[in-house]
């Protein structure tokens, strides 16, 4: 078996997630990722938490299939090992702060004329040049200032995502950017070089609520679990608990208002025709349909509702989605090591001929003496890289 990323080299100076998400995706691939980690604790995502088995969920989530090595990059022996190691590698992923790389003597530029084919990628905040450049950028902040808060919530209240947003968009815009520049240089054999911020990739995902409000419009409100277009479409109480669907249609809302709601003069009323009908309507009709739900026990509802053909879903927390029957029955589970033992994980969408790898999560350093050796670097010159 092979996999589209065998023979791939990856060095990656990361950290938190978003490029450690990237490098991720490309060892689920067949790459080989060294990731390059500071002496005093390494990525700090290792101690954002101990909530896997004494182990941090950002790390073990972001960093399997991965080897550790452990470089003191004020040491000028290990800036050399580490150029060493890029002039073999197809590719060179950091999120140090702008600047930092240069700094410290890898200015990408300079790193390809000692490698042609190489690829790097930095991934910042706010990407270079401009007044935000150097401005920090954890994910909550580029979540507002991408606006993603502003239509996210309650009428009342902003909310930020649940996950770190931000950082994933930016993870999977550089993967696929990688992907990318990996296939180009199979026509042009030359290397890259790969911009991504953060603000830039969560711009491109607001793209619904920034078109909806061109030209001055006004934006779409925050409706909480609920949505700000399409009506009627989030969650409704029931007379013992709470049912979640939505409506894409004009087939549907016939179905839903003749089979759901037993109104078949709703399904005929033109003021409902179209989705913009039904939302510009939205005070008429919320009252008719919370009644009737109110009035139906959750399992009453989600009967009517599926009979109709309407989509529903279950709203699930976390422990339910570890036990999710679909996800099981897709046989889509795998285990792979850690240093605190066995975990389970998703399997990664692939081709039919071939299985992602699921090597384990690295401890700090595990490979910093055999990967020095193998690029001929003494471990016994790096001392404090040493393991």
């Amino acid at each position: 078996m092979t996999r589209p990323l065998d023979d791939c080299l990856v060095v990656s100076l990361e950290q938190a997630i978003a490029a450690p998400y990237c490098t991720r995706l490309m060892a689920d691939n067949g790459a080989r990722v060294i990731k390059v980690e500071r002496p005093d604790g390494g990525d700090f995502a290792r101690a954002y938490d101990t909530r896997a088995r004494g182990l941090s969920s950002h790390f073990v989530w972001t960093n399997r299939s991965k080897e550790s090595l452990v470089l003191d990059l004020k040491d000028p022996a290990a800036i050399e090992a580490l150029k060493t190691i890029l002039s073999k590698a197809d590719v060179f992923v950091q999120n140090l702060a702008p600047g930092a790389v240069e700094r410290l003597g890898l200015d990408p530029a300079d790193l390809r004329e000692a490698n042609p084919g190489l690829i790097t990628c930095s991934i910042s905040g706010y990407g270079r040049g401009g007044p935000a450049e150097r401005r920090k950028a954890y994910d909550l902040l580029i979540q507002a200032e991408a606006g993603f808060l502003s239509v996210t919530g309650t009428r009342d209240h902003i909310a930020k995502a649940g996950i770190s947003i931000a950082d994933i968009a930016a993870g999977i815009t550089a993967y696929q950017s990688i992907l990318a520049a990996l296939l180009n240089r199979h026509k042009t054999g030359k290397g890259d070089h790969i911009e991504v911020s953060m603000l830039e990739a969560m711009a491109e995902w607001m793209g619904f609520p920034m078109y909806f409000s061109m030209d001055g419009q006004e934006p779409p409100s925050r409706n909480g679990a609920g949505h700000a277009t399409i009506y009627p479409y989030g969650p409704f109480e029931t007379a013992d608990g709470q049912v979640l669907f939505g409506l894409q249609n004009d087939r549907e809302w016939i179905a839903f208002a003749e089979g759901v709601l037993g109104r078949p003069d709703l399904a005929a009323d033109s003021r409902f025709e179209g989705n913009a009908g039904r939302a510009d309507h939205r005070p008429v009709l919320d009252p008719v349909i919370r009644a009737v739900f109110a009035s139906l026990s959750t399992n009453e509802a989600l009967q009517r509702l599926e009979t109709a053909g309407i989509g529903t879903a279950r709203v699930n927390d976390m422990h339910d989605l570890w036990d999710h029957e679909q996800l099981a029955a897709r046989d889509r589970w795998r285990e792979f090591d850690t240093p605190a033992g066995l975990v389970r994980g998703l399997r990664p969408v692939t081709g039919n001929d071939w299985e992602p790898r699921f090597d384990p999560v690295p401890s700090l350093g595990e490979h910093t003496r055999a990967i020095l050796s193998e690029f001929g670097c003494a471990p016994t010159d790096l001392k404090k890289g040493e393991k």
